[in-house]
């Protein structure tokens, strides 16, 4: 059986390896349009900021045996009636047939309607070769100031990482608070950490247009905002979100869903025979939400990817869902959050009631106790866990504590039942009741109270 897979990040990777630990005599062809194969893209951030000065590290791995991985190669078109997958390679172009085939084409930047986006240093930040060229640009011309442009993830995270190379940052943010999956106070909390560390935060603002001035090496753009404030810079990042990149699917008859994404069922076959999509380039099965969404993060895609690998080559695993789980690190603090916003659960017909704490990380007479800021959404008439976020110093075990959240939301529990978790305890990492234990306490100690959607 001959087993072709399109793209060769977290999804067709795990696909392939899980075909391959399957079936070993699957013969698997793995298609990737550059020469990084399974490259960390969560990474660029640290490889940019020179925390992780050698970009070979980003690689998950490097050797791939009994996979053959044909780096430089494109796919143009699929053929589902014929089986056949047209790939192009240096402008020859040839048609292989396949007996399986996975789509795992990822997701691509959102092209904003932005005029001047297209002037030379001017990047999106989403694969290898955007980071070279981001980094090019700072070793080459040393610019001294840049604007991001998005308060999501990579926009944050760029700010962080230019301020450490020593550039004044501006990030421009068209939400009234950067990092929108949070509640705003989070969000809020944020801001005060970028600006703290003299990132210039412009909050419910859009980029109008980019302009140039000045020629060679002393080039500058000017990015005008749309509340007319014109912000200077020698490099413009452009982070305002991804999509899936679908096109290949969709021109092949592939049902598209949510947002553009391919549909899938959990088992990640499409609406075409033999023919399975897994990734940023698929739709999302929620654990908490009726219907499919789409949420593009590698843990999802690396899941997703093992149920299309072991499903290609004659299984029957299903998806078991995801929950939005996602941590970022921005300069000193962490935040991380996992299941619904308010938002998203009245559209479940739930009634979300959230409490808000702050609370130490661990004992307070063992040195270095830091505040945790939790909020804890849990549902008024079941008493249902539905979502937990938490913001604090990046070193107070606050990721993993989501984790917790996360592992309890995947097991439907209540929020009640936090507190009979068997959480470990010792004084210099947290208390005989846990944070999260904590806010559990607090939720169910709220008085009943009528709920305004």
């Amino acid at each position: 059986m001959h087993l072709i897979i399109i793209g060769g990040s977290d999804a067709g990777v795990s696909a392939a390896l899980r075909a391959r630990e399957l079936e070993p005599g699957v013969e698997i062809s793995l298609v990737l349009a550059d020469d990084y194969p399974n490259f960390s893209i969560c990474g660029l951030p640290y490889y940019l900021s020179g925390e992780t000065p050698d970009w070979r590290a980003l690689a998950h791995r490097t050797a791939f045996p009994g996979i053959n991985v044909l780096r430089r190669h494109t796919a143009r078109s699929i053929d589902p009636s014929n089986k056949t997958v047209r790939i192009a390679r240096e402008g020859a172009e040839e048609t292989v047939r396949y007996d399986r085939l996975i789509v795992a084409t990822g997701a691509k930047p959102v092209e904003p309607d932005l005029p001047g986006s297209e002037r030379d240093g001017v990047f999106p930040l989403h694969t290898m070769g955007d980071s070279f060229a981001v980094h090019r640009r700072l070793a080459e011309h040393a610019p001294r100031r840049a604007v991001v442009v998005g308060g999501g993830y990579i926009g944050i995270e760029m700010a962080d990482a230019l301020i450490q190379r020593g550039l004044e940052v501006t990030l421009l943010c068209r939400p009234p608070t950067v990092l929108p999956t949070v509640d705003q106070a989070i969000g809020r909390e944020v801001e005060a950490e970028l600006r703290g560390h003299g990132v210039r935060v412009f909050t419910g603002v859009s980029a109008t247009r980019i302009d140039g001035r000045g020629a060679g090496l002393c080039s500058e753009l000017l990015v005008t905002d749309s509340a007319g404030t014109e912000h200077a810079a020698g490099l413009v990042i452009l982070a305002v979100g991804a999509r899936p990149a679908s096109d290949l699917g969709r021109e092949a008859g592939m049902t598209l869903a949510a947002k553009g994404a391919i549909a899938v069922t959990r088992q990640m076959r499409t609406n075409l025979r033999d023919v399975f999509a897994a990734g940023d380039c698929a739709q999302t099965y929620h654990r908490l939400l009726s219907n499919p969404t789409y949420i593009s993060l590698g843990t999802i895609a690396h899941k997703q990817g093992r149920v299309a690998g072991e499903n290609a080559v004659g299984g029957e695993r299903a998806f078991a869902g995801a929950l939005g789980t996602q941590s970022i690190k921005v300069f000193d603090l962490a935040i991380a959050r996992t299941g619904l916003l308010e938002r998203e659960a009245y559209g479940e017909g739930l009634e979300p009631r959230t409490v808000e704490i702050e609370t130490d990380d661990h004992t307070t007479y063992y040195p270095g106790a830091t505040r945790l800021r939790i909020h804890m959404t849990g549902d008024a008439r079941s008493g249902r866990l539905l979502a937990g976020q938490i913001v604090g110093n990046r070193k107070a075990e606050i990721s993993k504590r989501v984790d917790v959240l996360a592992a309890a939301l995947f097991q439907n529990a209540r929020i009640d039942d936090l507190n009979d978790l068997d959480l470990s305890y010792t004084p210099p990492f947290s208390s005989p009741w846990d944070p999260i234990q904590v806010a559990a306490q607090a939720w169910t100690a709220m008085p009943p109270s009528p709920v305004d959607p």
